[in-house]
């Protein structure tokens, strides 16, 4: 069975879908014959990306969402089985970020990306976990290499991948005889508009970002390599060599991952870090 034959016809929700990885997860996965609901929060742009999506044949809808609000991802979940009948596979990859030191920032900061961020992908899997299980299907986060290794500056951003990865790891491992699978997906820097929306010390968005954006991977490049590793049963995969060598270091010398971040994160215009 080949990647479309494997695709064809599944139902996939896509979380955070109206940019980024989640607007190119979504019109990949909707190339790959799968019907996609798009769920995000700008209503504009999750329509655009399902014109894009019929443009080409495919077949989506979208569903205004706010992840970190348990009865929308409830009525998402209605939404997609009143459209689709079934849920195959739900990828949670909305997601917001911040730059700050943690003295310094606001604690409703921290409460914002960790409700989002985690609690979004734990409000939207419980709200389809039973649909999913009838499929056997999956459950995928999009993580990051702050999900397997300190990134200083980003405390809030880091534990909530952290969370997410225990949280679907632990997942997979109840249900084992259930069928169910989950895959991590630890991209490295993407070239996304999530530094520029990324939270500062007092809520507010940072608006622009500290980082050389044409130099990292594009955000088609982490939706490919998510569906081959759903496709070949993968369950945790690292897109970029700094996450790679992070998950190895992080293993076998834990402290000097900490040294590197602070080492690297200093470099960053603007930093926080002292």
């Amino acid at each position: 069975m080949g990647l479309r034959d494997y695709f064809a016809q599944k139902v996939i929700v896509v979380t955070g879908a109206s940019s980024g990885i989640g607007r190119a997860l979504a019109i990949e996965g909707a190339k790959l014959g799968a019907k996609i609901v798009v769920a995000a929060r700008n209503e504009q742009a999750m329509e655009e990306v399902v014109q894009t999506i019929k443009s080409f044949g495919g077949e989506a809808f979208w569903m205004k969402t706010d992840v970190a609000n348990k009865d929308d991802c409830r009525k998402l979940a209605r939404a997609t089985l009143d459209k689709y009948g079934k849920i195959d596979i739900l990828i949670n990859n909305a997601g917001i970020s911040m730059r700050a030191r943690f003295d310094e920032m606001k604690i409703e900061v921290f409460e914002q990306v960790m409700n989002v961020n985690f609690m979004g992908t734990v409000y939207c899997t419980h709200a389809m976990i039973k649909e999913i299980l009838k499929q056997k299907g999956w459950v995928v986060g999009i993580s990051s290499g702050a999900g397997i290794a300190p990134l200083a500056g980003r405390t809030a951003y880091s534990a909530s991948k952290f969370a997410m990865y225990g949280f679907l790891r632990t997942l997979m491992s109840e249900n084992l005889g259930r069928g169910l699978k989950t895959l991590v997906v630890h991209p490295g820097f993407t070239a996304t508009n999530v530094r520029y929306r990324a939270l500062t010390a007092d809520g507010t968005p940072q608006g622009k970002t500290p980082r050389d954006e044409s130099k990292m991977q594009p955000p088609e490049y982490v939706a490919r390599k998510t569906y081959k590793a759903i496709y070949r049963g993968k369950t945790q995969i690292f897109l970029s060599w700094e996450v790679k060598l992070a998950n190895f270091l992080q293993k076998i010398a834990p402290n000097l991952t900490v040294k590197l971040s602070y080492n690297a994160m200093k470099k960053e215009p603007g930093t926080p870090l002292v």
